[in-house]
C-alpha cells in the first residue's frame, strides 16, 4: 500500500512536468499501463519510450489533479486534466480518471479512463 506522502509525491512530479521521472521512480521495472481498453504497454523502458514520444510530439503538456487522490488499500483513483499544445500552439485537454494498483511504494498497473473524442483527429 503506498503511503499518502508517496503518492503526494508522484503527482507532484507530474504537475512539475517530470513525466519521465515520475516513470522512472514510481514505476516498478514490469509496470503495464492501459488506455481504456487497449492493450496494456508493460515494461517501465517502453513506457519511458513512450512518453518521450508523446513530450516530442507536444510543445508544452501540462498535468493538473482535479481533487485529492483517492487511497484504499493497494489502489488509487485520482482525475487528471492535460494539455497538450502542438507545434501550432493547438491546445487539446484531455479529463481522465487513472487507476493504480502499487505494491509498496511503486505502481504495477495503471489504467487511463477517458473519452477519445476530447483529442480530436
Amino acid at each position: 500500500m503506498p503511503s499518502r506522502d508517496i503518492v503526494e509525491a508522484f503527482a507532484q512530479r507530474l504537475e512539475a512536468g517530470d513525466f519521465i521521472g515520475a516513470i522512472e521512480q514510481f514505476y516498478t521495472p514490469d509496470a503495464a499501463t492501459y488506455e481504456n481498453n487497449a492493450a496494456p504497454t508493460v515494461g517501465r523502458d517502453k513506457l519511458v519510450a513512450k512518453e518521450r514520444a508523446v513530450l516530442a510530439a507536444s510543445r508544452e503538456v501540462r498535468a493538473t489533479r482535479i481533487g485529492p487522490s483517492m487511497i484504499e488499500g493497494d489502489y488509487v483513483a485520482t482525475r487528471w486534466s492535460f494539455s497538450f499544445t502542438n507545434a501550432e500552439g493547438t491546445v487539446r485537454t484531455l479529463d481522465e480518471i487513472v487507476w493504480q494498483t502499487w505494491q509498496a511504494d511503486k505502481l504495477v498497473e495503471e489504467r487511463f479512463f477517458y473519452d477519445p473524442k476530447q483529442l480530436g483527429s
